[in-house]
């Protein structure tokens, strides 16, 4: 059940993606004249058509969902009547062109606009940002954050979640800045610290280690390891595990809390674990092996259970970052200029060496961050889509030939030299284009086989 409900929310975001960007294309070159003959969500043999419209344009869905087309009337790709000569899109002059080429990524960024915007008015629910342990002599220690404290702003910034905290730090560590931060202490006085990431690489954030390499923890709120919901035919339902059980040792350790279970069954995929737990005021031990599951790049164990909802008395440390129609599209354009900017300073840490290449994701990695995304909410899984917007809208307009980009580069220099590149050069730039394209994507394809293949 959850790999169908991973390849539904898979299939949903690459859909409203793909049709976002080809649409862009479509009604842009509807406006200026361009007669459309098909437009397709996916690639290679259509599996479903149909024509609407006096032109009779061909809307389908082909084999390969991966992707999509809007194809034009063009003489350089078969004969077109001499009353529709005018209609082509080889003869529109520059301007038209590009304004069609670049209406797809375009579309990309209001998508983006539009998601995260829905996203802040639903309201995304996450821990306040409450300090936790601090390391001595660590980063976070020498700048003068304490345990305990709750980081009220960042660079001015009000953040009322864990999330606005890391958003301003990724940014931060990819510029190798400092970060002014607004503090509030125990004693409810506030001051100003400043930490300073220029030790830290954004590989450390995508592996998990940011914390660690900062020097602090979040607090955590101590969930009693209480359970309240098992999943049909996962590992936990199947050793004998029932609703109400509390989990007080995992292989003779005290358990304190659902934190320290969770972390302990996560660092033992595929081993077994002697659970004890108290049920009806007696202490039944069962036997569990995780299932192995990976997640942002590491082999974790589950068992399919749920922890019973926590107490009132952790409300305070939970919040909702919410806001009224017009405050959620001023801060959905903030945060798609953020996501846009910060995926731009990434791409250059890439290319020049300072991150890894095996940040790259392919489609099942992409196809698990929505399934991931989709169960832990609405707002969750329209800011997913709103991310992978950005990077759909950015991946397209890189000045590489085959992407709409290379187009632009294209009409950019024919508007210069005031006649078109010569044929040559156009299909010599599309065979080197293909093979940067294929290559990234065989990079992609590879870090998510190396990422899957830790199951075996």
């Amino acid at each position: 059940m959850e790999i169908l409900q991973t390849i539904a929310a898979f299939l949903l975001a690459l859909g409203v993606l793909v049709a976002f960007h080809e649409y862009g294309h479509y009604w842009v070159a509807r406006r200026l004249g361009v007669k459309i003959l098909r437009f397709s969500l996916g690639f290679g043999r259509p599996l479903w058509i149909r024509r609407f419209g006096p032109d009779e344009t061909e809307f389908a869905l082909s084999v390969v969902p991966l992707g999509g087309y809007v194809k034009m009337l063009d003489e350089r790709e078969g004969e077109v009547l001499p009353h529709e000569c005018h209609r082509a899109f080889n003869r529109q002059s520059v301007l038209v062109r590009a304004a069609i080429v670049s209406a797809g990524p375009l579309a990309n960024f209001l998508l983006a606009l539009l998601v995260y915007w829905g996203s802040f008015m639903v309201g995304v629910a996450g821990p306040r940002p409450f300090v936790g342990v601090v390391a001595p002599q660590g980063m976070a220690a020498l700048a003068g954050l304490r345990g305990g404290d709750e980081i009220l702003a960042v660079n001015g910034e009000p953040t009322a979640i864990w999330d606005n905290v890391l958003n301003h730090a990724i940014d931060a560590i990819l510029d190798s800045r400092t970060l002014s931060l607004e503090v509030r202490g125990k004693d409810a006085i506030a001051r100003q610290i400043t930490l300073n990431f220029a030790g830290l690489s954004i590989d450390d954030v995508s592996h998990g280690d940011f914390f660690g390499k900062a020097g602090f923890q979040p607090l955590r709120v101590e969930i009693p390891a209480i359970i309240g919901k098992l999943k049909p035919d996962e590992p936990a339902a199947k050793a004998g595990f029932l609703v109400g059980d509390t989990i007080i040792e995992a292989d003779g350790q005290p358990v304190s809390g659902w934190m320290i279970w969770v972390e302990y069954v996560r660092a033992r995929p595929g081993k077994l674990v002697h659970a004890t737990v108290r049920r009806a005021g007696q202490r039944v031990v069962l036997e569990v092996t995780p299932r192995n599951t990976s997640e942002e790049g590491r082999l974790v164990g589950r068992i399919g259970a749920e922890v019973a909802p926590p107490p009132a008395s952790s409300a305070p440390l939970m919040a909702i970052e919410r806001y009224t129609p017009i405050a959620a599209a001023v801060r959905a354009g903030a945060r798609t200029y953020e996501v846009t900017t910060t995926t731009l300073k990434f791409l250059r840490q890439m290319v020049i060496g300072q991150a890894s290449v095996q940040n790259l994701s392919g489609p099942l990695s992409i196809a698990q961050f929505a399934g991931e995304s989709a169960k832990l909410g609405v707002s969750r899984f329209l800011e997913f889509l709103g991310l992978v917007s950005v990077s759909l809208g950015v991946l397209n307009l890189l000045p590489v030939p085959m992407l709409d980009g290379g187009h632009l580069i294209y009409y950019l220099i024919e508007s210069v030299l005031r006649r078109p590149i010569p044929e040559s050069i156009q299909v010599a730039g599309q065979q080197l284009g293909m093979g940067l394209l294929l290559g990234l994507m065989g990079l992609a394809m590879y870090n998510d086989l190396m990422h899957f293949m830790r199951y075996f």
